[in-house]
């Protein structure tokens, strides 16, 4: 999702638009807050990918990466809401006899993104959410050996998802802040297929979003104050 705080000029319309790339994108105007709902797809590759192309077109002023994930057990139970204190790519690194090290110790870019303090703070407060930070993974967990590993190599982890480092990737590029908001349908650990629950991280989700839109309209104004006392 990517947010303006001002409404839409334009009549609203629930049918979504086609971006190039075949992007699906829908407008969604709530009380003091506009926003675009973009459909970016499996991976950090293609949540870059589709977020970079709308960012392109439009002027935003927020990026969030939303959706359902895992949740490390105990502090994540299913069905409940983690928002990020820190977007990070777990795997994007280079495995050595020592071990994991993740990419900027190889001297090649980052692999943490941190959303602003204040409205990540302010967002899990609203949401009742876990402030932690979530992992962006491109091979989903689903042995215990493999969540042993992950867990002790990000001991504070509240979710596992797929977009979220992909999705900052591309705000940072437009100089924008950004923030992740993951419902648990399933726990990190052993696929179990049977014992995930999509219905109720979704509906977390949904519900999490009416309660996070005052945050975002009370951080987009100081924000743009803030930008007006500055270039005034």
């Amino acid at each position: 999702m990517a947010a303006g705080l001002t409404p839409h000029p334009d009549p609203v319309t629930p049918e979504p638009r086609t971006l190039p790339g075949g992007y699906l994108i829908t407008r969604r105007d709530l009380p003091g807050l506009a926003a675009d709902v973009l459909v970016g797809g499996v991976g950090p590759a293609a949540a870059a990918a589709a977020t970079a192309t709308a960012l392109a077109l439009a002027d935003y002023s927020l990026v969030i990466s939303a959706g359902i994930g895992g949740g490390f057990a105990p502090a994540a139970p299913l069905g409940s809401l983690v928002v990020a204190d820190a977007l990070v790519a777990a795997d994007l690194g280079a495995e050595t006899p020592e071990g994991f090290l993740p990419v900027q110790e190889l001297g090649f870019g980052r692999s943490v993104h941190l959303p602003p303090a204040e409205l990540a703070a302010r967002a899990a407060e609203a949401t009742g959410a876990l402030l932690a930070p979530v992992l962006t993974v491109s091979t989903v967990t689903g042995s215990a050996s493999r969540a042993a590993e992950i867990a002790a190599r990000h001991p504070l982890a509240g979710a596992e998802a797929m977009e979220g480092f992909g999705v900052a990737e591309a705000a940072a590029a437009h100089g924008l802040p950004v923030l992740e908001v993951r419902a648990v349908s399933n726990a990190v650990g052993p696929r179990d297929r049977a014992a995930w629950r999509i219905g109720d991280a979704l509906a977390a989700l949904t519900a999490g979003f009416r309660a996070l839109g005052p945050v975002l309209v009370n951080w987009g104004e100081r924000h743009e104050r803030h930008e007006h006392h500055e270039h005034g």
